[in-house]
């Protein structure tokens, strides 16, 4: 059994806890109560064979809290099953038949649940028990044979118990495969969205490190570089860190100590006013940080001043609030383009990406004020069925998926249970019912109302079995309708047969109508059910009392053998909907989080070793030498193989824009980057755009990049879309040529190249592919 069927591993261990709890409570009532009738002599035989009996049954109730050898309980569930059969001659009086036939009943059905996994073992305990009987009844009377109407009945009880248990297991079973299809597709979202969290954090990261590095040096911004090995170092190591999943708490105030205020020219001197400590998880920590620490690099490369003013504090609600203010010359946010990633990635998206908000406010000539803020979601301490969430603490939407199990794992095991009552129902009213409604006759008065009794409870079988054979559950009128016409079977069996014949071989309504109301009531607590057995038990008992008080053996039948049965299935029910159920929705979430985890946590890496060996063939090698002295910025063809790698992270940047034409949105992010190092570029388009893959785009928009960023004075760039293709040209004047120069790794995308003095033209070309008949394209 796989770790995904949480519900059927509980509803087994279930069923098999009923089961000996049932079978020893049976074992001690009518033991006592055939050792109380006994007569004197042979209490003490009783008791030396009842007595290793109860002993049998601790063991077994031992094993439920620590597992014992699978010999060692078919022995004992063996051994009382002997040992009560064989104690029916010393128990005497006409009271032992009825207790030792309701004992070894009682032991044969619940064997088929307490050895449900091996039905080969119930199996053989139900033939054991069948025959002790039979040997019991012959030794306490030695001149008759045994009966076989009693060895029939145990017989049909074990084939509907095995029936019941495996109904009630494969409703478990469709349950937990129902559960698991839906996990699987919500893991499949939370992995993806988990991806695009880590791919937003690293584009991020990227952008604060190793772009806006590279940027700088490419401009050739300053001349006091010290700062700059350190960095890139630090950059090397953000890089190249391995994602990890962001659990725990991290104290905000520590964190923002740490802020870094830069180096030399860039230096920030940061006066910190924080209400410490701050405890709050890790993801929104961590945001925070790296928030702050990006707001602190804008606030020295564009505000003007070398001051700025840091805030952190808890409000009353909770709320954790950081600000970072300036003086300086501000600027208007609605200005900044969309593909400026410092404000919109860096600090809004980082925010957002953990359920928080940032915000910036700001305008020129009268500083900026950027804030985050980050509330605590609150944790439901219950799940909607009442059972205590301990383990794990769920946001609204995951306890809503929670209680949606819960829910589905219920439903199953409500039809399960109802489709097993109905099933005893039919097979027992058809079997012995009739058999015993055909041979008394006689006996009935009037004999048609026994008969109409009959054909009315059939009728209520049929009418629930048409509703839940289609998967229907019953209506509320029909069923309280058919609830009144069982009560009126009940007190027709009652009223219609002579009170020393009630509860005995002829009574086929009194063990019968429980059965119908059970699945009636399967959805109900127990004391609706109870209540109904109630009022069947009363009618019955005020029929006896009627003609005179009711003798042991009558109580004992009425009370234990059947009506007592029947409510601790009730009891079962109610535990399997109520407790078992969200148990079972739990476990399911538990693994479900540890498997959703363990995939995340595969991607991650895969996704992070991807990204590094792509940033190994170029970018890394940069942040290396710089990070080491072998590169230096003053060097020209440094600073231009720093300007091709910004002007690609850029469009790296731009990738992930919601825009109509993705493809122009990255060829502007490069020439954006151009633009900064000084370069004239102009653009043009023609023709109307189309779709066009991702991976075709890297490799039209790449020698743009590269192009330009090796460009020192002008540019032209033209985008052209035609059906047919899509083609992408640069012309960059006063080009120096040197590694980083594209060549096409896709088949699909194939690029040429002309160098004429100081210019280089390279042009990338894509044809589209043919479309199927009947297939239109965008421009039609």
């Amino acid at each position: 059994m796989d770790g995904s069927r949480a519900g059927e591993r509980l509803v087994i261990g279930t069923l098999e806890r009923y089961g000996v709890w049932l079978r020893s409570t049976v074992v001690c009532l009518c033991g006592a109560l055939g050792v109380v009738s006994a007569d004197g002599a042979e209490i003490v035989p009783a008791m030396s064979l009842l007595g290793p009996a109860l002993l049998a049954c601790g063991v077994r109730l031992y094993a439920l809290r620590r597992p014992l050898p699978a010999a060692v309980l078919w022995t004992s569930d063996a051994a009382v099953l002997v040992l009560t059969g064989l104690s029916q001659p010393v128990l005497g009086g006409d009271s032992a038949d009825v207790m030792v036939e309701a004992i070894v009943s009682i032991s044969v059905i619940t064997s088929q649940h307490e050895w449900g996994t091996r039905p080969a073992a119930g199996a053989a305990l139900a033939v054991s028990g069948i025959a002790v009987c039979a040997l019991g009844d012959v030794l306490s009377s030695p001149t008759h044979s045994p009966e076989l109407i009693p060895l029939v009945r145990m017989v049909v009880e074990v084939g509907l118990s095995r029936g019941a248990y495996l109904m009630v297991r494969a409703r478990a079973r469709a349950a937990d495969g129902a559960a698991a299809a839906r996990a699987a597709s919500r893991r499949e979202a939370e992995v993806a969205a988990a991806r695009r969290a880590a791919e937003r954090e690293y584009l991020a990261t990227l952008h604060d490190t190793a772009s806006a590095t590279l940027l700088m040096v490419s401009q050739g911004d300053g001349r006091d570089w010290s700062w700059l090995p350190p960095r890139a170092r630090q950059d090397l190591e953000a890089l190249s860190a391995v994602p990890g999943f962001e659990t725990g708490n991290v104290d905000l105030a520590a964190l923002l100590d740490c802020v870094p205020e830069g180096e030399g020219q860039a230096r920030v001197q940061l006066k910190t006013h924080i209400d410490g400590p701050l405890v709050i998880p890790s993801g929104p920590g961590l945001a925070m940080f790296n928030g702050v620490r990006e707001a602190v690099t804008n606030v020295a490369r564009h505000a003007g001043v070398r001051e700025a003013e840091l805030r952190a504090w808890t409000e009353e609600d909770g709320t954790v609030v950081v600000e970072l203010s300036d003086a300086g010359r501000g600027f208007d946010p609605e200005s900044v383009p969309a593909r400026r990633r410092g404000i919109s990635g860096s600090i809004i998206g980082r925010m957002h990406a953990v359920s928080g908000s940032a915000s910036v406010t700001s305008h020129p000539d009268t500083g900026t004020l950027v804030q985050w803020r980050w509330q605590g979601r609150a944790q439901a301490p219950q799940a909607d069925d009442g059972t205590q969430m301990t383990g794990i603490q769920r946001p609204p939407r995951a306890q809503a998926q929670h209680t949606a199990v819960v829910r589905l794992i219920r439903g199953q095991l409500l039809y399960g249970a109802q489709l097993a009552a109905l099933l005893i129902s039919l097979v027992s009213q058809f079997t012995t019912s009739l058999r015993m409604l055909m041979a008394y006759q006689d006996v009935y008065r009037p004999a048609w109302a026994q008969t109409a009794a009959f054909v009315c409870l059939a009728a209520v079988a049929v009418n629930g079995a048409a509703h839940l054979l289609r998967g229907r559950q019953i209506p509320s009128r029909v069923r309280w309708w058919s609830l009144g016409a069982v009560l009126t079977v009940s007190a027709t069996g009652a009223f219609t047969l002579p009170p020393e014949r009630l509860a005995g071989p002829e009574d086929w309504v009194f063990g019968l109508v429980g059965w119908h109301a059970l699945f009636l009531l399967a959805d109900l607590r127990v004391r609706v059910f109870a209540a109904f057995l109630g009022a069947h038990i009363g009618l019955n008992a005020t029929a006896v009392f009627l003609s005179g008080a009711p003798t042991a053996v009558e109580s004992a039948a009425m009370g234990i053998s059947v009506c007592g049965f029947q409510l601790s299935v009730g009891v079962l029910l109610t535990h399997l909907l109520h407790g078992t159920a969200p148990a079972a929705g739990t476990a399911a979430a538990q693994e479900e989080e540890l498997r959703t985890r363990e995939r995340i946590h595969e991607n991650m890496q895969r996704d992070h070793k991807e990204r590094y060996r792509a940033l190994m063939a170029t970018t890394v090698p940069l942040l290396v030498g710089l990070g080491h002295g072998v590169l230096s910025p003053h060097d020209e063809d440094v600073r231009l193989r720093c300007g091709v790698e910004a002007a690609r992270m850029r469009r790296l940047f731009a990738e992930g824009d919601a825009v109509l034409d993705p493809l122009l949105n990255e060829v502007r992010a490069c020439v954006e980057v151009a633009e900064h190092q000084g370069v004239t570029v102009s653009l043009a388009v023609r023709g109307r755009p189309g779709e066009v893959p991702v991976e075709v785009r890297r490799e039209l928009v790449d020698p743009v990049a590269v192009i330009l960023g090796r460009t020192r004075s002008t540019a032209r760039v033209t985008v052209v879309w035609t059906p047919r293709a899509v083609r992408v040209s640069v012309i960059g004047e006063d080009c120096t040529d040197g590694p980083g120069t594209p060549e096409a790794t896709d088949a699909k995308v194939s690029v040429a190249r002309t160098t004429r003095g100081g210019s280089v033209w390279v042009e990338a070309d894509w044809k589209r592919p043919d479309r199927r008949p009947g297939e239109l394209s965008r421009h039609e």
